[in-house]
């Protein structure tokens, strides 16, 4: 299962602690190498992300595992005029505030420190929830969903965008020596943590990806789930509510 790969085997540290350690030591290459490995196209996906939310009209927003606060950022493109980033990584956040406050965004950007699986937030009170490549790294997916539901409004958004694996041939075949070869390569390249993209190669690829992630939604509670498959596959937008 994809909650039992962790990034580094001989650690004796939870997968949280880990995944926590692995983001603060990769943050200040992190943006400019997603930008080389997705070869930027996931600027596109998370456009994608900002049109479902922007439907709904929200208010208040939540991105979970903001990292650098790139999604937080184009949130603020949205109706919202509270949007709260939420990561476990000190580093990430480090950064994502100096690139908010660049931006003069402090006022309606707000970045916490926290556990996605144990949020400081009172039932019922987000308009709209997105996590971007961030769900994978959960500890428990299922307790982290939960909380989810439990912020979340009734009739609210909920988006996830992560990593997925083409259905297709060739993709499929390109997506795995790409993903099993190039990607730890360049990672380790640009960072100083070895195994940081070996990890993440590895857990996009053990992930439950479309209908088998719908249905985990529906087993937690969600309703109305959706997936839209993007670039052949590769990755994949998850749009969802609550009843």
């Amino acid at each position: 299962m994809a909650d039992k790969i962790t990034p580094y085997k001989d650690s004796s540290l939870s997968k949280k602690e880990q995944v926590a350690q692995m983001f603060d030591t990769i943050s200040g290459n992190y943006d400019n190498l997603n930008r080389v490995i997705s070869f930027g196209i996931d600027i596109k996906w998370r456009k994608k992300v900002l049109q479902i939310v922007n439907k709904s009209n929200p208010i208040t927003i939540l991105d979970i595992a903001t990292g650098t606060g790139d999604l937080a950022i184009l949130m603020s493109k949205t109706t919202a005029n509270t949007i709260i980033g939420l990561d476990i990584s000190a580093g990430m956040l480090e950064v994502g505030v100096k690139k908010i406050k660049a931006k003069n965004l402090s006022n309606t950007i707000e970045m916490i420190l926290g556990d996605s699986e144990n949020m400081p937030f009172d039932d019922n009170y987000f308009d709209a929830i997105t996590v971007a490549f961030g769900i994978r790294n959960f500890e428990n997916l299922e307790k982290g969903l939960s909380e989810i539901l439990r912020v979340l409004k009734p009739n609210g958004t909920f988006v996830i965008l992560e990593t997925s694996v083409p259905d297709k041939m060739p993709y499929k075949q390109g997506y795995e020596f790409y993903s099993k070869n190039i990607l730890p390569i360049v990672g380790k390249l640009f960072s100083k943590d070895t195994v940081a993209y070996g990890y993440l190669s590895e857990s996009a690829a053990a992930f439950p990806y479309g209908e088998k992630l719908n249905n985990i939604l529906r087993k937690i509670g969600f309703i109305d789930c959706v997936a839209l498959p993007q670039t052949f596959g590769v990755a994949t937008i998850y749009s969802a509510s609550k009843q």
